[in-house]
């Protein structure tokens, strides 16, 4: 049997973790001079209030060396090999430390997927299903050095005010934008983050116009499978995104799901998502 591991950075809802025995190991999240773990003693709502009572970023922190290699060897005791897959290097300090920790643990396999949130997920989900299938290591590395190479991970947002706490923008940059009606798409890009549009106007508006550009007309779409993903606190502009893709992306498969606090410490709430794979 082959066990499949990742970070809490993936993204995918409860169910599918559970279906698939998908074992998570969380991040650390920093809020005032506490650490938290990611989905286990903190969620995004309690970071929404602290930050809105003028409380100060959180912050993260990767997996430590010492879990990793308790993890590992948990899993390891029970199946014949681990495959462990990392939220980006290029994000993260997670996937070297995973690393380190698999050279002291034999059996262990460790993917940096090249993504972030559901951009991780999709290659999560694709490994173990492939185990479920009865895949090798070898057939299941293969597959995700293909399908990392094929992700398409974009994400809209309707505030800079956390990514201005948290030093990734300026306050001037983040001021214009909120006067001009701005919200960038940020696109994953050789595993790292890269502004590809700036849309205008009101994020109703916003989310169903982006929806439409990154779907419209595509003839090198898989159509197996999209995730969408937001830190929405209702489900109004989710229904948007929702209904847009199905009017434009004709996929088979639709998963949603919420964005943890790792994403949400730097996005802040009404941001939304969407990643599928080119063929």
């Amino acid at each position: 049997m082959i066990k499949i591991t990742t970070d809490s950075t993936c993204d995918l809802p409860a169910y599918l973790l559970e279906r698939h025995h998908i074992s998570v190991i969380p991040l650390g999240i920093v809020k005032g001079d506490k650490l938290y773990q990611d989905g286990v003693n903190i969620r995004t709502a309690d970071i929404a209030a602290h930050v809105d009572a003028g409380g100060d970023i959180t912050t993260t922190n990767a997996v430590n060396i010492a879990d990793y290699e308790t993890l590992f060897r948990e899993e390891i005791r029970r199946c014949d090999a681990v495959i462990h897959i990392n939220i980006g290097v290029g994000f993260s300090s997670c996937h070297q430390n995973a690393r380190l920790a698999a050279e002291e643990v034999p059996g262990v396999y460790v993917v940096d997927s090249g993504n972030l949130s559901v951009g991780h997920g999709m290659l999560v989900l694709a490994a173990a299903e492939a185990a479920e299938a009865g895949k090798s290591v070898s057939e299941i590395l293969a597959l995700l050095e293909d399908m990392a190479a094929r992700v398409e991970m974009s994400f809209v947002l309707d505030r800079l005010d956390y990514m201005k706490k948290g030093g990734r923008c300026s306050a001037v940059t983040a001021l214009g934008a909120n006067l001009l009606k701005l919200h960038p798409c940020i696109e994953v890009i050789d595993g790292k983050m890269t502004v590809t549009k700036k849309f205008r106007g009101s994020i109703e508006k916003v989310v169903a116009e982006y929806i439409q550009e990154r779907l419209s007309g595509r003839t090198d779409l898989d159509t197996r499978r999209a995730i969408l993903v937001d830190t929405c606190p209702d489900d109004a502009l989710a229904g948007i995104v929702r209904d847009a893709v199905k009017e434009y992306g004709g996929f088979e498969e639709v998963i949603e799901t919420k964005a943890g606090c790792t994403i949400f410490c730097h996005c802040g709430s009404n941001t939304l998502g969407v990643v599928f794979l080119r063929k």
